[in-house]
């Protein structure tokens, strides 16, 4: 039943009471009522026999697959009645809250047989991932709207047509990559004369000119002609790119410019008002896109390996031009996991991957109780076989509280922050003596500085 009946049952009861005591009779108005209430509960059944069968209804899904994080998407219900009474009604298209389903909540709707309808949805996901609807609920009124017909849980799930809408990775970073492709255009030569020296492919002989490397002096070219002769160099390409993401329990650490929040507690912040950061995790995969964009557009083949105490992901490298496409894929639905990495895993996957020499770029933390116990150990291993850069996002909140020194409990903790300052410095010392290039930069310029690194290495020609 629905609000109506109780309102139509106070007001006709009410009625009926009115006259009764109008007419002078005492006890008839319990008559009157008894009479009002028949009849209500009559037009109520009556209304409810009218109404459409709810589940007589067949649904359809049509509408974006995938969308950036915050971004909006739209996917449209079409509802078509199959029954051969009016179905006057109400349709609630549910979705997993992180999917971020807009108002209204529920959609009128009134079909003739045979007639359909489009119920759009905006939907802005909050989380990465997957985010599948979760059930469509058809509730049918009679004529009267005294009374309604809905489908059941089990009649609602089968009725329910599956769909997934995928919130891909933001890739925040790509604000970089025109930059980035133009310095790349300049190391392979398209925008300015191909550099002399470094390199491994031949391109072709130039006219010596003051400030060239004379090692680059081709005396064979030179005798066969007028002027001194040097050789040029191609960049390489076709190149190895493994891109390591640790999604172990550190992955899950939030870092990001740490201030008080004025107005307390918000969303998106510690209970003390204090700015949450942005995970590890997420700014580990923005910069893995923008280097895997970067190393793409320069011919390099890239791979992917997300992995902590097993392996969560894996993209092998590909020429296909949906590359990108699955590496997003692949890494829209990457998730923290609360457990120690296992590195000898790690490294182990590593090399049987890739055979050949390659850039292994590993996604993890400075932490030195994670690196000095699990990575180091294994680390000459894979150093022997590859060039291994390791990049970190570097946490501000070190450096802000070993500044302030207000007060005793202030010490303490500047004292702890110091500590941890110089165990880093330690920990970046000894993966420097192990020949292992570090990114250790904040997560506003976290990506561009791993995408620097790979231009460095790339004009040097050490991949």
């Amino acid at each position: 039943m629905t609000w109506r009946v109780p309102a139509l049952l106070g007001g006709l009861g009410a009625l009926a009471t009115l006259l009764a005591a109008l007419a002078g009779a005492s006890t008839g108005w319990w008559l009157s009522l008894g009479a009002v209430t028949g009849v209500v509960l009559l037009l109520t059944a009556l209304d409810w026999l009218a109404a459409a069968p709810a589940g007589e209804v067949r649904l359809a899904r049509s509408g974006a697959r995938r969308v950036r994080l915050g971004e909006s998407a739209r996917v449209t219900l079409t509802v078509t009645n199959t029954s051969v009474r009016t179905l006057r009604g109400l349709v609630r298209d549910a979705w997993v809250p992180s999917a971020g389903a807009g108002a209204p909540y529920a959609h009128p709707i009134l079909l003739d047989p045979g007639e359909s309808v489009d119920v759009v949805t905006t939907l802005t996901p909050t989380r990465r991932g997957d985010r599948p609807a979760a059930r469509v609920t058809i509730r049918s009124y009679g004529p009267l709207g005294l009374a309604f017909r809905q489908t059941g849980r089990r009649r609602a799930a089968a009725l329910t047509p599956p769909w997934t809408l995928t919130a891909l990775p933001p890739f925040a970073s790509r604000r970089f990559l025109p930059e980035k492709l133009s310095r790349l255009r300049i190391i392979e030569g398209r925008a300015v004369t191909r550099g002399r020296g470094q390199g491994t492919e031949f391109d072709s002989l130039r006219e010596y000119v003051v400030g060239d490397d004379v090692r680059s002096i081709d005396w064979r070219g030179t005798a066969r002609r007028e002027h001194v002769a040097v050789k040029t160099w191609r960049p390489e390409r076709d190149r190895r790119v493994l891109c390591v993401i640790d999604t172990g329990r550190t992955s899950a650490g939030r870092v990001g410019t740490v201030a008080p929040v004025a107005d307390g507690p918000v969303s998106g912040t510690t209970p003390d008002g204090v700015a949450a950061g942005e995970p590890r995790l997420d700014a580990a995969i923005d910069a893995a896109l923008l280097l895997a964009t970067l190393a793409t557009q320069a011919h390099d083949r890239v791979d992917l390996l997300a992995v902590d105490a097993e392996v969560r992901a894996r993209v092998p490298a590909s020429t296909a031009r949906d590359q990108l496409a699955r590496l997003t894929r692949a890494l829209a639905g990457l998730r923290p996991a609360l457990v120690e990495t296992d590195f000898a895993r790690v490294v182990a996957e590593v090399l049987r991957i890739e055979r050949k020499r390659a850039l292994v770029v590993i996604f993890t933390t400075l932490d030195p109780g994670a690196l000095g116990d699990g990575l180091l150990p294994v680390l000459p291993r894979l150093v022997a076989r590859h060039t291994v850069m390791l990049a970190a996002v570097h946490d501000p909140s070190l450096e802000a509280l070993a500044a302030a020194r207000d007060g005793t409990a202030a010490l303490h903790t500047a004292a702890a922050a110091e500590r941890s300052l110089a165990e880093l410095d330690r920990v970046r010392a000894a993966l420097s003596r192990s020949h292992v290039h570090v990114v250790d930069a904040p997560v506003e310029t976290f990506a561009s500085a791993v995408a620097d690194r790979y231009l460095a290495l790339k004009a040097a020609g050490r991949l």
